[in-house]
């Protein structure tokens, strides 16, 4: 950050600004209004603006994305329409897990017990195989591990442990996730 005040200024530095204002446009122009069904150019879209993307991901139209270069998408994951991905920090979505509609997962906040609110920024890192519910929301700082399920409108302030049912704000464990495999 370059201001420790965000009442006197910006807490990002003028290329950033820059940066998210170009983003900005064309994400309007060029990603919200790209038909559903093309990922690849979403994906291709976000890799431009430095997103590291992988094979496969589906990236709706309607996901909000505060800095593409600061996310990193894996393998066949999939983000539905209105999640906001507030990536003021780095945010890592794992291979084949889903964000449905709705999440917020803000990978930034401030200081409160500083006089000029300073802001805070921390990476949130969701594992593979992660499926978050409708209108969860992801605190700053936070791990899912892989193959965790948050419930619907569950608030997550605390990292997630691996294979687990989690609900609730605030988010707990309360089953380990059992999968199904289908006998050939």
């Amino acid at each position: 950050m370059i201001n420790q005040d965000t009442h006197t200024g910006p807490s990002f530095s003028l290329r950033n600004r820059i940066a998210r204002f170009i983003w900005k446009i064309a994400g309007l122009l060029l990603f919200r209004f790209s038909p559903q069904v093309l990922h690849g150019w979403r994906s291709f879209l976000l890799r431009c603006f430095g997103a590291k993307v992988e094979k496969g991901v589906h990236v709706y139209p309607g996901v909000k994305i505060w800095a593409p270069w600061n996310l990193v998408l894996g393998e066949q994951c999939g983000v539905a329409n209105g999640v906001i991905l507030y990536s003021q920090g780095k945010i890592s979505i794992g291979r084949r897990s889903v964000i449905s509609q709705g999440v917020n997962v803000c990978a930034g906040t401030h200081d409160y017990t500083k006089p000029g609110f300073p802001l805070i920024t921390m990476p949130i890192t969701i594992g593979d195989e992660v499926w978050i519910a409708a209108e969860a929301f992801v605190h700053p700082g936070v791990t899912i591990a892989d193959g965790c399920v948050i419930g619907a409108r569950s608030v997550v302030v605390d990292d997630m442990p691996e294979w687990m049912v989690c609900t609730g704000h605030p988010c707990k464990p309360i089953k380990t996730r059992k999968m199904e495999h289908n006998a050939e």
